[in-house]
């Protein structure tokens, strides 16, 4: 039987039992495993994907949708082409789908150097700059003047009318899977109100903060503080670079800049929400 051209096999969307192909895929490319984000995304979001007919995955991609009925807003990450097909067309087939598929929703994605061409032909704007830094923590300085402590469940209402503020969309379904994808939950607290909220949650040999949510810088480096005193893992974040007080302070306590993404949007010219108490996403690959 002759071997099927890649343009002729058909895209499909992925299931959850699709997570540890997905991983093969990011191994193929050079990236980390992440098994457990890719559970967590495409639980959370809906995977695209070809299959390969020799077996694996040809691409993969999951786009995960913000609003309560129709998208008000929807990220595209982890998009992967696997290596032996890579620059044959693949990612901008998938992409093109995907851009179709979600109509007029507004899309948003973090783009690494090599993928930002591609999501430019395709009429992506860069509308902004996330640093990402990792590193172990090492405190220093005054102790955080903002009171944090662990989430609870009474927690929940406050923190997700907290997010939707800042996010400027409703995202229910990835706040109220934080306490089961993540390791720590915490809440910044002023006169028994809710300031802000951030976990960390493991990948690979880090613990990612994200989503890290704060009126302020000073209500985030509390939060931030309170995370690593609980991990001893390196950190990893990815923030807004607007915000150059917070990200200064990081670096002044062990972590570095390994890598810079563009934040591209289409269909809207900048993201919805209070970027000023939005510090850092759930994931790059999610918002």
């Amino acid at each position: 039987m002759p071997t099927p051209s890649l343009a002729s096999l058909p895209i499909r969307r992925l299931t959850l039992h699709d997570h540890a192909a997905c991983a093969d895929l990011s191994e193929d490319r050079g990236w980390p495993r992440e098994e457990h984000k890719w559970s967590f995304l495409l639980a959370a979001g809906k995977g695209y994907g070809i299959d390969d007919p020799e077996g694996g995955l040809v691409s993969a991609c999951v786009v995960t949708e913000y609003g309560p009925q129709d998208p008000a807003l929807a990220a595209i990450g982890m998009v992967l082409v696997a290596q032996r097909h890579a620059r044959q067309g693949v990612g901008r087939r998938l992409m093109r789908h995907v851009v179709s598929d979600m109509g007029t929703t507004p899309l948003t994605l973090h783009a690494t150097p090599y993928g930002r061409p591609l999501y430019e032909e395709l009429g992506f704007k860069v509308t902004g700059q996330a640093d990402m830094v990792v590193g172990h923590f090492t405190p220093g300085g005054p102790e955080p003047k903002v009171a944090t402590r662990a989430a609870t469940a009474e927690d929940l209402t406050a923190i997700l009318r907290l997010d939707e503020q800042v996010f400027g969309t409703d995202r229910t379904h990835i706040v109220t899977r934080l306490p089961a994808f993540a390791d720590q939950l915490r809440v910044a607290e002023e006169n028994g109100r809710i300031i802000g909220y951030a976990a960390a949650w493991p990948n690979m040999d880090t613990h990612v903060i994200g989503p890290l949510i704060a009126r302020d810088t000073s209500a985030a480096q509390a939060l931030i503080t309170s995370l690593a005193a609980g991990t001893n893992r390196p950190l990893r974040t990815d923030i807004d670079v607007r915000h150059e007080e917070l990200l200064a302070w990081v670096k002044e306590r062990g972590l570095e800049s390994v890598a810079f993404n563009a934040v591209m949007t289409y269909g809207i010219t900048e993201l919805p929400g209070d970027w000023s108490r939005r510090f850092a996403p759930v994931t790059v690959a999610a918002g």
